[in-house]
């Protein structure tokens, strides 16, 4: 089409909702269809949570609110982010926002630009690219390597910077492989940019609660010398099962916070009101169900990776966090996405090919263990009878 922003021929899209979509459409003709596609728990969201949003709406909290997010909402992710990363972080610097894409959106609006250079992981999240893409940024892959859990070398990652380096974007625990990085890459790579002052760093850190074994969250904020240059992401959507509510948010430094709100004011003004209630609720309000959820979680990851390293021509390293496994699997000469979608068409078992997430996922199928066990027994049943036929 003739006449759009030439950026609009650049930007991609997120294949696990193209694979919903498909899915969808064979649901519709009577199949039945087992999605481990898309990245969302399938608990639903705790009721004392839904309680809140509920008693919000009868209060009258029915108007616009500040851009920044209500400041009761603001106050409960500081003590919630102290709790957890023993770390003070100013309200004002926080912004509350329609789901953790828009901070990636934001961060890469003032960060992508024709001659800049954007490192980010590969494989990586999808909107990651698609992104620095649109901006006209030139993408640098970091490779995340099966042999290495996925994680990143902080030493390979440094090699790499250079004076059109703007933005490095990191992901523990990851998606898609569920890699989370030692804490000891974090601290090379935190003296390691102690050369480079220039450089930001966006932590997407939306998994950090889904954590498995004797694996611990670092957030990069910990380190003092990095806090003016680290934009931290987070959000209730995986760990409060809360996709659907479209709440997330930014921490930004304060010398660039300005800017990212004004790109909020100009694309969604603020987020809805009873979500940012039902959002205070979550921080403040019982852990239990989220406790319950990584229990689950983690006897779900146990039994799949066991079963899928029995098949011949399958490999896959156990995940240290998410609720993804990313096992190696090869048939025939065939690539990622005739696997994918030779499972989806034939066998009805909705997976998502390792090349999405990049050159480095070439090889490798993204499988969302966020359904049941019953079900992740189909799906091993089929993967079998696909690589033995």
């Amino acid at each position: 089409m003739d006449g759009l922003n030439k950026s609009m021929y650049e930007i991609g899209s997120d294949s696990a909702f193209s694979i919903l979509a498909r899915s969808q459409e064979l649901k519709k003709i009577g199949k039945n269809v087992i999605n481990l596609g898309i990245g969302q728990p399938d608990f639903p969201t705790p009721k004392n949570i839904v309680n809140a949003a509920i008693k919000a709406l009868k209060d009258g909290h029915h108007g616009y609110t500040s851009s920044n997010g209500i400041l009761e909402l603001r106050e409960a992710i500081t003590e919630d982010f102290f709790n957890r990363n023993n770390v003070k972080i100013d309200p004002n610097n926080i912004l509350i926002t329609p789901g953790g894409k828009s901070i990636i959106f934001y961060t890469l609006l003032m960060f992508g630009q024709p001659g800049s250079e954007i490192i980010s992981p590969d494989p990586g999240f999808i909107a990651y690219k698609s992104m620095i893409d649109y901006t006209g940024a030139t993408f640098i892959p970091l490779p995340h390597r099966m042999e290495n859990n996925f994680s990143f070398d902080a030493e390979e990652l440094l090699s790499l910077v250079n004076d059109k380096t703007k933005l490095i974007i990191l992901n523990s625990p990851a998606n898609p492989t569920g890699g989370v990085v030692p804490e000891k890459e974090l601290s090379k790579l935190s003296e390691g940019l102690l050369k480079y002052p220039k450089v930001f760093v966006l932590s997407d850190e939306i998994y950090s609660r889904i954590l498995f074994d004797n694996h611990r969250h670092h957030s990069l904020l910990k380190y003092k010398e990095l806090r003016e240059r680290v934009i931290v992401l987070d959000g209730w959507s995986k760990t409060y099962s809360m996709t659907g509510w479209r709440l997330g948010y930014g921490i930004f430094p304060r010398n660039i916070f300005d800017y990212a709100e004004k790109l909020a004011i100009n694309c969604h003004s603020c987020v809805n009101s009873a979500s940012q209630f039902a959002g205070i609720e979550a921080l403040k309000g019982s852990q239990k169900k989220v406790d319950e959820m990584v229990k689950i979680f983690q006897e779900r990851r146990n039994f799949l990776v066991n079963e899928l390293n029995k098949l011949k021509n399958v490999n896959c390293k156990v995940p240290g966090g998410a609720f993804y496994v990313f096992p190696k699997v090869s048939k025939d000469n065939m690539n990622s996405s005739e696997i994918s979608n030779y499972l989806l068409e034939k066998k009805f078992i909705a997976t998502v090919p390792g090349s999405s997430f990049g050159s480095n996922g070439e090889g490798f199928l993204r499988i969302s263990y966020a359904n049941t066990i019953e079900n992740l027994k189909i799906f091993v049943k089929c993967l079998k009878d696909f690589i033995y036929e």
